[in-house]
């Protein structure tokens, strides 16, 4: 669930790591007593008085307009995915508990359909995941790619998250690149955490890498979220080595919590090397076995 200290987390970062001449304002006088904006300067940059800015930031966001929330967030200078957050928080202190309703159950299987999609990529990795990280569904080349994570036996559904924080072989799968995904991985969660605050799997997996990972309890307190639809990946793979490949990841529009996710390799280079080995790799006896997959 939305605390009040979430919001008042969120938005107290937000405006910390913003500095007047950032915010064209003048800075007057050498010592400022906090980090980045001070909170009547983001109320004036907001058009509302510091008695109302003071009142959100404390985390009381009940009764905001969307045109509140829309000032507030180019004063923060808050990009998509964080205004997208902060309308789920806000949306989130809106819903008096007679009013909320069970969110639809993650999905943890996929439809035999999206499995022959799959199935037909035979020279990308590909797989789905659920909005919770779980990766549920791979064509063959993705199980081979991520075949770290179905070590020991290992079946779908796997969680990338738990895998990335709390398996040693998690941050030598990421290699010199892990920080960086640790990052995304943990703004990605952030930002289902507030789309979706009641749902108890999601709270409870959270609440499980705070306690047993420092580095997911530090990357969380930042209070960073993020839009993942298409970048770069980093793999140190045990078979073919360092893999950079170029991902884009598309919504199931049948099935919304669920996303797709293609991988390709820049033509010529080495990492389309590295992904012609894998290839072979997957069709022998030792890569994961192609029977380790989920459909219903």
């Amino acid at each position: 669930m939305v605390s009040r200290n979430e919001i008042k987390e969120f938005l107290a970062s937000r405006r910390a790591r913003i500095t007047p001449q950032q915010a064209g304002l003048p800075a007057y006088g050498g010592n400022r007593r906090v980090p980045g904006l001070r909170r009547e300067e983001v109320a004036m940059l907001a058009g509302m008085s510091v008695d109302y800015y003071v009142r959100l930031e404390r985390g009381n966001l009940s009764g905001a307009s969307e045109a509140v929330l829309d000032s507030l967030a180019r004063a923060l200078q808050l990009d998509e995915a964080e205004r997208d957050h902060l309308r789920d928080l806000a949306r989130a202190a809106n819903t008096t508990p007679h009013r909320r309703r069970r969110a639809p159950q993650q999905q943890t299987r996929v439809p035999p359909n999206v499995q022959r999609i799959l199935d037909s990529m035979t020279d990308a990795p590909a797989f789905v995941r659920n909005s919770r990280l779980d990766l549920l569904a791979a064509n063959r080349l993705g199980f081979a790619l991520y075949a770290p994570l179905f070590a020991d036996g290992r079946k779908p559904p796997v969680n990338m998250a738990r895998f990335k924080f709390l398996d040693p072989r998690g941050r030598e799968f990421f290699g010199r690149h892990w920080e960086e995904s640790m990052n995304n991985t943990v703004a990605l969660l952030r930002t289902e955490a507030g789309r979706d605050p009641y749902d108890k799997v999601l709270t409870d997996l959270i609440g499980e890498l705070v306690t047993r990972s420092e580095d997911f309890r530090t990357a969380w307190a930042r209070h960073n979220v993020r839009l993942h639809y298409t970048g770069l990946k980093h793999f140190h793979h045990p078979v073919v080595g360092d893999l950079t490949l170029a991902f884009d990841a598309m919504q199931l529009p049948a099935q919304p919590s669920l996303s797709l996710t293609a991988m390709s390799a820049r033509p010529g280079s080495p990492d389309e090397d590295a992904l012609k080995l894998l290839a072979s790799w997957a069709a022998t006896d030792e890569a994961p076995p192609r029977g380790i997959r989920t459909s219903s």
